[in-house]
């Protein structure tokens, strides 16, 4: 009987870095693409769609999606057993890994679909919680996993489209953050929180950096707040314009 490989080699050749997230994306010996994360003791290997550890839940894609098929059976009054909550936390931590992966990584598109997954997850716990407890041991993890998602999406606008689509990307996280302080009552504290404000200078240096004004968007939606409909609307025949524009290219650039 051969005995089980280590990783010693493994190991040696690629050090832990205390303090950063240490990641890598490769190929295995029949291509399937994995992702990999050096933690102090060892190496996690995650998969690069669907669930990280590989695994179908009961069949389904994720333990999310498994779950939601269990409300669809049971009826609108399903509530998580003890199980089911072990088992949807073990979803969260395996998402969040990945997700600080993708960005050490700058895969920033996988890194915010993989934060809109746990949101999804977050907004299911919340209605099929158990108890309260629960729910909001969860919850106070949301700003922080939103923060990633705004953040991911807004650099990949940045890669992939310019600088005003990166900042329409971070108002629009910035409205949500909004939403969430007044879902909790807590609107006053909106304007001094720590992930706010990181959003507000991320979105401030870009537009220092590519010399970027007030775009069409903000342009628009002071319009609107002073009531100035007139403008409004010129500003929406502009937006409409730049966006067929912006579609015309896309298909030139694929033909």
């Amino acid at each position: 009987m051969a005995s089980p490989r280590n990783i010693d080699s493994l190991l040696r050749k690629w050090d832990f870095r205390p303090g950063e997230v240490n990641a890598r994306l490769l190929k295995t010996r029949s291509g399937r693409e994995v992702l990999q994360m050096r933690i102090d003791m060892g190496v996690v290997q995650m998969e690069t769609d669907l669930r990280p550890d590989g695994q179908r839940p009961n069949g389904a894609e994720t333990y999310y999606d498994y779950l939601v098929g269990e409300v669809i059976r049971e009826g609108g009054g399903f509530r998580l057993t003890k199980e089911q909550c072990f088992e949807s936390d073990r979803e969260f931590i395996q998402f969040y890994q990945r997700r600080l992966c993708w960005l050490s990584l700058r895969e920033y598109r996988r890194a915010a679909r993989d934060a809109d997954h746990s949101l999804a997850f977050m907004d299911f716990v919340r209605e099929h919680s158990p108890d309260e407890e629960w729910t909001l041991s969860h919850e106070q993890y949301r700003p922080f996993v939103l923060f990633h998602r705004v953040q991911a999406s807004a650099l990949a606008a940045l890669q992939d489209d310019g600088p005003e689509t990166a900042i329409g990307e971070i108002n629009s996280g910035l409205a949500r953050f909004r939403d969430l302080f007044a879902r909790y009552d807590a609107l006053e504290q909106y304007a001094d929180d720590e992930l706010v404000k990181r959003l507000e200078e991320m979105r401030e240096s870009v537009r220092q950096r590519y010399d970027v004004g007030r775009t069409l968007d903000e342009q628009l939606a002071e319009a609107v707040k002073a009531e100035n409909y007139e403008l409004a609307a010129k500003i929406r025949d502009q937006i409409r314009r730049s966006e067929e524009v912006g579609i015309e290219n896309r298909t030139d650039s694929r033909s």
